[in-house]
C-alpha cells in the first residue's frame, strides 16, 4: 500500500495563478493518488473552495495577484480550516522563507520548478502530521 493511500482518496487544493504550473501540480498530485478539490488562482477563491471542498492538503504559491499574498492565505487556511499547507514558490530568498516560517511554522517550502520526489515527501510529511 502506498504511503499516501487511505480508505478514501485524499483531496488537494492547488492555489497557483500560473495555469501551466497549476496543471503540472495537479498531474503530480493525481500521480500521488490525490483527487484535486479544485484549482484557485487567488486567495478569495482558495478560501471559498477550502470551506466547501474540505481538502486534506493545500499546495500554495507565495506570489499571487502580484504580491506575496500566498503566505497570509496559507496561514488563514491552516488556522481556520485546519488544513496542512505546502508552499510552492519561485521566491526562495531568505526573507521570504523566514516570513513563511514565522507566519506558518513547520510548513514545507518547495522551490519551483517542483520535483515530484520532493513534492511526494513534503505531502507525506504534512499528511502524517495531520493524521498521526
Amino acid at each position: 500500500m502506498d504511503r499516501l493511500s487511505s480508505t478514501h482518496p485524499r483531496r488537494a487544493l492547488i492555489v497557483e495563478d500560473e495555469i501551466v504550473i497549476a496543471l503540472d501540480l495537479q498531474d503530480a498530485m493525481s500521480g500521488l493518488g490525490f483527487e484535486i478539490a479544485d484549482l484557485a488562482a487567488n486567495p478569495n477563491r482558495a478560501f471559498s473552495l477550502a470551506k466547501s471542498n474540505h481538502p486534506d492538503i493545500v499546495l500554495m504559491d507565495v506570489c499571487l495577484d502580484g504580491g506575496r499574498e500566498g503566505i497570509e492565505a496559507g496561514r488563514w487556511l491552516r488556522e481556520v480550516c485546519g488544513v496542512p499547507v505546502v508552499f510552492v514558490t519561485g521566491y526562495d530568498d531568505p526573507d521570504t522563507i523566514e516570513r513563511i516560517h514565522e507566519r506558518v511554522p513547520g510548513a514545507p517550502v518547495l522551490p519551483k520548478p517542483v520535483y515530484r520526489e520532493g513534492l511526494a515527501n513534503a505531502v507525506a510529511e504534512m499528511i502524517g502530521h495531520r493524521t498521526g
